[in-house]
């Protein structure tokens, strides 16, 4: 049972290993602060679709399957989003229009397609925390390398004095190097583990 949650976070990390979810990690991640709260909202999605996707897989149509996914990740995109309004609209400014489209995230119907409808309620709940942390983790990470080289700081806190930002990774550019390098890397440890 827990290699269903670790396999999100190394073997199949959604972004490092799937390449997947692109799309919100390079536009949210300029910052610490904003890598963090996507992350913890497409867990909670992940979580969610996941458990309500494994409980009524089996009455759910062949033909209507995505269609009913699609709802059920909606669902819980709709209670992320206007929670997110509610209790920390800095945030939800700036995450924009990225929380929403959590609902068409490959991660998220992937893990709803590809898993929760083929196993049980509780190695569903796995994956998507393991996914989830996963997705998290490589946020944090992408947003760190970002803010600190492209900003001179980590979450708003002067890390060297006197350091000379490269103003480039912080724009949509710098996420494409930061993701390309970290792609480069994880693959030629991939390779020598080999």
């Amino acid at each position: 049972m827990i290699k269903e949650f670790l396999k999100g976070i190394v073997k199949e990390n959604p972004t490092f290993v799937l390449a997947l979810g692109l799309c919100p990690t390079l536009a949210v991640s300029i910052s610490v602060i904003n890598g963090i709260g996507m992350g913890i909202a497409a867990t909670f999605v992940l979580i969610g679709s996941n458990i309500i996707i494994a409980l009524i897989k089996d009455s759910i149509p062949e033909r209507v399957r995505i269609p009913c996914y699609i709802v059920v990740i909606a669902t819980f995109v709709t209670i992320t989003e206007l929670t997110m309004k509610a209790y920390s609209p800095v945030l939800d400014r700036a995450l924009g229009i990225y929380v929403p489209l959590i609902v068409v995230n490959c991660i998220v119907l992937g893990r709803a397609e590809a898993f929760a409808s083929k196993n049980s309620v509780m190695k569903s709940l796995l994956d998507g925390i393991g996914m989830g942390v996963g997705f998290t983790l490589a946020l944090i990470l992408i947003s760190a390398i970002r803010e600190f080289l492209g900003a001179g700081k980590v979450m708003g806190f002067n890390i060297i004095k006197g350091f000379e930002p490269a103003f480039v990774l912080g724009m949509p550019s710098g996420a494409l190097l930061v993701i390309g390098r970290l792609l480069g890397f994880f693959n030629l440890l991939k390779e020598r583990k080999k």
